[in-house]
């Protein structure tokens, strides 16, 4: 079993449901963005998104699209991503999924990447623009050394096309909860609860809802039939609010405490 299927069987015996943070890397800068992912860690997330910052990242909105912004003009590369998760490791022990789009994966070189990866302690990785039709050289590389390989499911997704995800991929199924781009937002969609409920009824793997969570109520609302809730915008907020000041990383680490106090 790999760290995600450890960490998801750990809180079914608890009666818990999963907190996933996601945070860029690189944002405000490498340093303070290390001590964001301790303090999310810190605060009780059972997974961290490691979001590798690209310049056009087309799934999300201006809050994540900011901070990508803010993290490659401070010099953030994939080689320091993975050092900041080797770095992470020193201290921490959760599962780390690093997220991103196809090109700095492709850029950096798929056999390099997964023995880096791997080496550094990730274990998992989610690519969300690369469809499942073109996954036939990455995931099968990933899965190789031991990472997870994280699908992907949106409301528009078919039965069938969900079905072909799943059984592509382990660790968890991300199911994106509205149409759209990311960001924070005030509620969901009203169909989302009984759309959540079809497809974890179909899963072979545990289901994590993301898109659009922005409180410890919309939290708690999503993982009802779901095993995992996933939280980016609104803690990235938190980091473009404070950035490299010694406030943030405890103001993240409260509100995290708050997410998963909705979970247990």
């Amino acid at each position: 079993m790999s760290r995600i299927d450890d960490a998801f069987a750990s809180l079914k015996e608890r009666g818990e449901k999963g907190l996933v943070v996601y945070l860029t890397a690189g944002d405000p800068s490498a340093a303070a963005s290390l001590s964001y992912l301790r303090a999310a860690a810190d605060g009780g997330a059972d997974f961290l998104e490691v979001g590798i910052p690209f310049s056009d990242p087309m799934a999300d909105g201006p809050t994540i699209e900011a901070a990508s912004r803010r993290a490659l003009d401070r010099g953030m590369t994939m080689v320091r991503v993975l050092s900041m998760v080797r770095e992470l490791r020193k201290t921490h022990s959760l599962p780390v999924v690093l997220f991103g789009y196809y090109n700095p994966f492709f850029r950096y070189g798929i056999p390099r990447f997964c023995r880096d990866a791997r080496a550094a302690g990730v274990d998992g990785v989610l690519v969300v623009d690369l469809p499942y039709e073109e996954s036939a050289e990455m995931a099968p590389a990933v899965r190789k050394t031991g990472m997870d390989w994280i699908p992907l499911a949106s409301p528009t997704s078919s039965p069938g096309r969900i079905q072909r995800a799943v059984d592509s991929g382990s660790g968890f199924l991300y199911l994106i909860s509205v149409t759209g781009i990311t960001g924070a937002r005030t509620s969901l969609p009203p169909e989302a609860a009984a759309w959540t409920r079809a497809v974890k009824g179909r899963s072979r793997l545990p289901v994590a809802v993301g898109f659009g969570i922005s409180t410890p109520a919309m939290a708690r609302s999503a993982a009802r039939f779901a095993d995992a809730a996933v939280v980016g915008s609104a803690c990235v907020k938190i980091v473009e609010k404070h950035g490299a000041s010694r406030s943030g990383p405890e103001a993240l680490r409260r509100f995290v405490r708050s997410l998963k106090k909705e979970l247990r």
